[in-house]
């Protein structure tokens, strides 16, 4: 989402925040555009440059009591210069009460003023959680996720490869779906990835040959979860003879979803090969690689150290008769 209007942000969380409306109408002259707030205390004081007019404006204990201590006239230019602004909304912290005429400037600039009774800082937290997800990039992509040992792996490939069937084995040896055919990736803080479902699809499979089924249903709810950390990527492909397929696993290959790179796994299949057991593979060879152990860099340092040390070759088992 690039913007947000005021009375959806009211609709969707007044009872969360314990927010209530202050001025006449909600109807903003200014969206909301930026997950971040603003606490506007240099203004209150003069100082314009720099100004982020474009954030939700949060007046707390301290921006009250500045204002306090004003002059009737330096407290009407402090607040007059605050509202000149296209302001998405103010919200008052504390359930402090503002003067009327704050109000009345509010309903005549079209900024809404809200106040909640929660404290300042931890209401900051929850408002930036809230609008952190609301303003999140986000992408679709054809897929099935499943997690696999806690490891969220992504299996991709083109239509009809087998990706809902090797989710629905991996689900019937214990794993969780967490979504089929259609799966929506957010990118949180932090550079995570995270996947979920179609609201509509919900926790549905096509399995070709046999048509839609419910997973919850047919498995129980210890088979399916909302969301998942997107870890792995999984391309399902046709095996090809011609093409050079990684056999160490020293250099890592990698893809980029919505600019986060993770690490990618080509997995090349033909008839008879047991894609599950792979795809539970790589989901534990990605955990000890998280606890600091890289087998394919463990066994080319060993076969090196080996092949240096270059010992003598001696017939095994000499005395061994069997």
């Amino acid at each position: 989402m690039d913007r947000l209007t005021v009375e959806q942000f009211y609709r969707d969380k007044h009872e969360d925040l314990e927010l209530e409306t202050l001025t006449d109408s909600l109807t903003s002259r200014a969206d909301i555009t930026v997950p971040d707030i603003s606490r506007p205390g240099l203004i209150l004081c003069g100082f314009e440059e720099n100004f982020l007019f474009e954030r939700i404006q949060i007046l707390g204990q301290t921006e009250i009591w500045y204002l306090s201590t004003l002059s009737d006239v330096d407290r009407a230019q402090a607040i007059n210069r605050l509202f000149k602004f296209a302001i998405p909304c103010i919200i008052v912290s504390k359930g402090l009460e503002i003067p009327e005429d704050w109000i009345e400037l509010g309903n005549r600039a079209k900024v809404p003023i809200l106040r909640t009774s929660k404290s300042t800082t931890p209401f900051i937290h929850q408002l930036t959680a809230y609008l952190d997800v609301i303003f999140a990039p986000q992408t679709s992509v054809h897929a099935s996720l499943v997690d696999v040992y806690g490891v969220g792996l992504l299996f991709t490939g083109r239509s009809a490869i087998g990706k809902s069937e090797c989710a629905l084995d991996l689900v019937e040896r214990g794993h969780r779906l967490v979504a089929d055919d259609v799966v929506t990736i957010t990118r949180r803080h932090d550079d995570i990835l995270i996947g979920s479902g179609n609201d509509v699809l919900r926790h549905h499979m096509e399995i070709r040959g046999m048509g839609i089924i419910d997973v919850q249903a047919i498995f129980g709810i210890r088979a399916i979860r909302v969301q998942k950390r997107v870890e792995v990527e999984v391309n399902l492909k046709e095996w090809d003879a011609a093409e050079d397929y990684e056999r160490v696993g020293i250099d890592e290959r990698q893809t980029s979803i919505l600019g986060v790179r993770i690490p990618l796994v080509t997995i090349p299949i033909f008839p008879g090969k047991n894609i599950t057991v792979i795809a539970e593979t790589v989901g534990l060879n990605y955990l000890i690689k998280a606890y600091g152990y890289h087998p394919a860099k463990a066994f080319n340092e060993r076969l090196t150290r080996h092949l240096h040390a270059n010992p003598m070759i001696h017939p095994p088992f000499l005395d061994d008769r069997e």
